[in-house]
């Protein structure tokens, strides 16, 4: 049992740390800040909330899909390298949009990102039904984010 409670942290730490390396790569939200925003945008502090819980979702869902030890394994190790990519892609979105303020460069970033979302989802579900359920907040979170950097991109 010890043995999967390190798993699970290691697990939820590496996907916080990618949201961290996010942050970092964001420079901030500076010019972002007085930009103007589309309709249903929350105010800022919902952000780092959100993304907190969804990283810890994320989180849970890998070390589930790591810890099966029945099923297919190459599918296992193909969903948990998709995982890999999708959040590689998630840290990296940051820098686009409010480091380097690339609006539109980073709603096409964005839209790729949920495809590699969605993608992973659909790799879990069939390893694992709760994994699966894990991803689908941000995968959902990602849809609304996708439509605010469009409404930003279109309204700066």
């Amino acid at each position: 049992m010890k043995h999967k409670w390190k798993g699970l942290l290691a697990s939820l730490a590496l996907a916080l740390a990618a949201g961290g390396v996010g942050a970092l790569l964001s420079g901030g939200t500076g010019e972002f800040d007085s930009a103007a925003k589309p309709p249903l945008t929350p105010p800022g502090w919902v952000f780092p909330a959100v993304w907190t819980l969804l990283y810890l979702c994320m989180g849970t869902a890998a070390w589930r899909i790591w810890e099966l030890r029945c099923g297919d394994r190459e599918l296992r190790r193909s969903s948990l390298r998709l995982y890999a990519a999708q959040l590689a892609a998630n840290a990296l979105w940051p820098a686009l949009f409010f480091g380097l303020g690339l609006y539109w460069a980073a709603a096409v970033w964005l839209a790729a990102l949920l495809a590699l979302v969605v993608w992973t989802l659909l790799a879990f579900r069939r390893l694992d039904d709760l994994a699966a359920i894990l991803m689908a907040p941000y995968a959902l979170w990602c849809a609304f984010a996708l439509y605010l950097n469009i409404g930003v991109a279109a309204l700066n």
